[in-house]
């Protein structure tokens, strides 16, 4: 039995779009677009300074029945 709801992470090498055709292959329909920010860590002097280096985007796909 299938899940009604799924996560689809975009991987290192791919595009978007070879994720929406992911998705579209394994039966279900985007519903949502999340990005998620990756920070790096960096300590200078006595501070601990947090500096953007990517990025993750997720869909939360929905069965399409």
């Amino acid at each position: 039995m299938s899940k009604k709801k799924m996560q689809f992470e975009v991987l290192e090498n791919e595009s978007i779009d070879q994720c929406l055709n992911r998705i579209k292959q394994a039966g279900y329909t985007p519903t949502r677009r999340i990005e998620k920010p990756i920070f790096q860590e960096i300590k200078q002097g006595g501070e601990t300074i947090y500096e953007p280096v990517g990025r993750q985007i997720v869909f939360e796909a929905r069965l399409v029945e």
